[in-house]
């Protein structure tokens, strides 16, 4: 994500080489999902997804994209 550590809404970007059922989530450290970016069959190539985060609290959230049986993450880190 950029930019990171961001301040409420920062981007999330990734890119998928063939079509494919994708999940895009993010959770708190105690593992939570608070939230859904995306969801559904994406087309290859390039994608991006802002993250509104206004409502959530200051912190280290783990951003998790999941495609077929593969599962990448990230840390974002929330500045208020």
């Amino acid at each position: 994500n950029s930019p990171n550590p961001f301040n409420s809404i920062t981007t999330v970007s990734f890119r998928l080489p063939v079509k494919a059922p994708v999940r895009l989530s993010v959770f708190n450290v105690m593992g939570q999902e608070v939230v859904t970016l995306c969801e559904g069959i994406a087309e290859p190539g390039m994608h991006t997804v802002q993250l509104d985060a206004r409502d959530l609290s200051s912190g280290i959230y783990l951003i998790i994209l999941e495609s077929g049986r593969k599962r990448q993450s990230r840390k974002a880190l929330l500045l208020k």
